[in-house]
C-alpha cells in the first residue's frame, strides 16, 4: 500500500504540470465548452492508457535509448510544432476542433476532440519517459500483476478524472464569458508554449 501511495502521489504530482494534453483541453474547453471537450479528455486517457499498458508489459522498445522511442518523441515535436501553430494562427477566430474537422472531414466535434486527444496523448514526448519510470520503480520491486492491474486503472482513471475537471472548471460559462476577451491573447500564449516545448525537446536530443 506505501508504494501505491507514492506512484499515485508522484503521477498526481505530474498531472498538475501543464502540459500539451492539458493546453488542447483548456483550449477545447474554453472554445468549445467543458461537454465537447470530455473527448479529448478521453482520447488522452486512452493514449495514457496505450503506455501504461506497454510500460507494465516491459516493451523494450519503449526504452529511452531505442528508436521507436526517439522517432516518437521526435513525431511528437511535430505535432506540438503543428499544433503550436494553429492556436496562434486561429486565436480568437473559431474553434480548433471546427477548423480540423473541416480539414479532416469529420462532422461530430466530439470525435474530432477525441482523435486529437488521441494524437496529442501519444505524441507527448513526456508521456514514455514518465511510465516506463514509473514501472520500473514498479517492477524492480517485484510487484505482481494484480497490483501492477492497479496501479495501470487507477492511473488511466486519474488522467480521465482530471482532465474532466480542468475541462468542466475552464469551460464554466461564467467561466467563458469572463475570459472572452482574454481568450485570443491565451491561445497565443499557449501555441507559443507548445512551440518552446517542442523545440527544446528537439535540442535535447540533439546534444545526446
Amino acid at each position: 500500500m506505501e508504494q501505491f501511495l507514492i506512484v499515485a502521489a508522484a503521477h498526481f504530482l505530474a498531472l498538475l504540470s501543464p502540459g500539451p494534453d492539458y493546453f488542447l483541453v483548456a483550449r477545447t474547453s474554453m472554445s468549445a465548452g467543458w461537454l465537447k471537450a470530455t473527448g479529448a479528455c478521453l482520447g488522452i486517457a486512452l493514449a495514457n492508457g496505450v503506455f501504461i499498458l506497454a510500460a507494465f508489459s516491459g516493451v523494450s522498445a519503449l526504452r529511452p535509448d531505442s528508436a521507436l522511442f526517439v522517432a516518437i518523441q521526435l513525431a511528437g515535436c511535430a505535432y506540438l510544432l503543428y499544433i503550436g501553430v494553429l492556436f496562434i494562427r486561429h486565436a480568437g477566430s473559431t474553434s480548433l476542433i471546427q477548423v480540423t474537422a473541416a480539414n479532416d472531414g469529420l462532422a461530430s466535434p466530439w470525435i474530432q476532440g477525441l482523435l486529437m486527444g488521441f494524437v496529442s496523448g501519444i505524441l507527448n514526448p513526456k508521456n514514455a519517459l514518465f511510465y516506463v519510470s514509473l514501472a520500473s520503480m514498479v517492477s524492480g520491486s517485484h510487484t505482481s500483476l494484480g497490483w501492477k492491474l492497479v496501479y495501470g486503472l487507477w492511473m488511466f482513471s486519474a488522467v480521465l478524472l482530471w482532465d474532466v475537471l480542468v475541462a468542466a472548471a475552464i469551460g464554466n460559462l461564467r467561466v467563458r464569458r469572463r475570459f472572452s476577451r482574454a481568450l485570443p491573447w491565451l491561445e497565443r500564449v499557449s501555441g507559443a508554449v507548445l512551440i518552446l516545448l517542442a523545440l527544446a525537446v528537439i535540442i535535447h536530443l540533439g546534444w545526446r
